[in-house]
């Protein structure tokens, strides 16, 4: 999954994403005080303009052009709060400590020895700031040939990485509130919301 994937993936279709922001995010972030917020794998920009509606100052990034480009033309009315940038996680990490709230939301993270990619996620928390992962439950997900389950993270794989810097205060499979993706069975999502402490 290149990014030449993902961008055939989203220009095969006229739009991808519902138009609305994940439940998740906004269930756990609506407390939140607004800051800067960090959303990876943004696509067509649901969430990154939910969090600029609500007052944050967004970096959303995305390794598809064509999503960040529909993205952007979503964003008329709130362009100056949200940053868009084409980014690779693996070869561009995010400042360290520069975010108060990075939101991860069904972003497939990759695997790596030494989890080099996802300690440059964990360092781009501010102190203070919050970690929030969500993807489908393992249990909702089936292999094929292109994609190995153990290839990627879940939120269970990530919450013993943190250590004592950390407070986890969510860590579960959770019902999903809205329905699955059309073409999928997804009923529970796997959540990680971590604090980072001062």
């Amino acid at each position: 999954m290149d990014a030449q994937h993902w961008d055939d993936m989203y220009r095969s279709r006229d739009q991808v994403s519902s138009g609305n922001p994940n439940p998740v995010l906004v269930s756990e972030a609506t407390e939140l005080p607004p800051g800067q917020a960090l959303d990876v794998g943004c696509g067509e920009g649901d969430d990154a303009l939910w969090l600029a509606r609500h007052g944050w100052q967004v970096t959303a990034i995305d390794i598809s052009p064509t999503a960040l480009r529909r993205a952007a033309d979503s964003a008329t009315d709130i362009q100056e709060r949200i940053s868009w940038a084409r980014a690779d996680l693996n070869t561009t990490p995010p400042p360290p400590g520069a975010f108060d709230l990075v939101t991860v939301q069904y972003f497939p993270l990759r695997r790596q020895t030494g989890h080099t990619t996802l300690h440059h996620l964990l360092d781009a928390v501010a102190p203070g700031g919050t970690l929030l992962f969500t993807t489908h439950d393992r249990a909702d997900l089936t292999p094929t040939e292109d994609f190995n389950l153990d290839d990627y993270y879940q939120a269970a794989d990530i919450a013993p990485l943190l250590g004592p810097t950390w407070n986890v205060l969510i860590n579960s499979s959770r019902p999903r509130t809205t329905a699955a993706p059309t073409g999928t069975h997804h009923t529970h999502d796997s959540i990680l919301r971590a604090a980072r402490l001062q």
